[in-house]
């Protein structure tokens, strides 16, 4: 039985209406590891998770959610929304890394963050990007990639506007379609951005129907923070960055 605690734990910081995070963070724990969450607000529940609510949830205050969460003195903060800090840009995602950083004295990680360490980890200069986020959310993450060094050659967004729940629900069949269409003969790779979409489950599929390496934002998360702490043991069944943590070189 693999054990769920006593090497390291995990602090995770995930939108208050997000319901993929956690047990995607639970299948992709390493042994020893412990989870522990902490719930943050800043946007409408009832609104479309367009660029103003979550530019909105990147700007909110985290004080009260990170004291709670550091009652159980995490080794590593993980800020679990990516689209927060795309609509803000790249040195807004350093920036509040080095924030929670400061407050906790823990190692920190943001989503965002750990999608750019992860490609560059692997030496990945062009990208197909998918995601359930409106247009114009996209448009600011391909400049936020753009200005970490790394080319979208290829876009896959879903035909209609979700709400909050509609991309959590978003189903597993529907999330490797958009991540097939975002393939292109120049890509290095492919990206699928968002916390809430259940890209966890569909990660090696998609590389093997693509022969190229997947990177999703739950799994670069989890990846940088086993960097973080020395962690190098693969993590099987997740797509290839996990798979070989053990050979992979820290970017930062």
């Amino acid at each position: 039985m693999k054990s769920s605690r006593g090497r390291a734990r995990f602090g995770v910081l995930v939108p208050f209406t997000n319901s993929n995070l956690e047990p995607d963070m639970a299948m992709m724990c390493p042994e020893g590891v412990s989870l522990h969450f902490g719930r943050m607000g800043g946007y409408d529940e009832d609104k479309i998770p367009d660029e103003k609510q979550m530019h909105g949830l990147g700007a909110a205050d985290l004080d009260e959610p990170l004291r709670l969460l550091m009652g159980v003195k995490p080794d590593v903060v993980i800020y679990g929304c990516t689209s927060a800090t795309l609509t803000h840009g790249l040195q807004f995602d350093s920036a509040l890394a080095e924030r929670i950083r400061s407050s906790s004295g823990a190692k920190t990680v943001t989503a965002a963050g750990a999608l750019v360490n992860a490609l560059k980890t692997l030496g990945t200069r062009r990208i197909g990007f998918a995601s359930p986020y409106v247009k114009a959310i996209n448009d600011m993450a391909v400049k936020f990639l753009d200005e970490a060094g790394i080319r979208t050659v290829a876009r896959s967004e879903v035909d209609e506007t979700l709400d909050n729940e509609g991309q959590g629900a978003l189903g597993t069949s529907r999330v490797l379609e958009l991540g097939l269409r975002a393939d292109h003969p120049e890509a290095d790779a492919v990206v699928m951005s968002c916390t809430d979409m259940r890209s966890v489950e569909v990660l090696s599929q998609l590389e093997q129907e693509l022969g190229k390496p997947v990177i999703c934002s739950n799994q670069a998360m989890v990846f940088q923070a086993m960097q973080m702490l020395e962690i190098f043991e693969p993590v099987q069944g997740f797509g290839q960055l996990l798979d070989q943590v053990g050979t992979c070189n820290q970017h930062n």
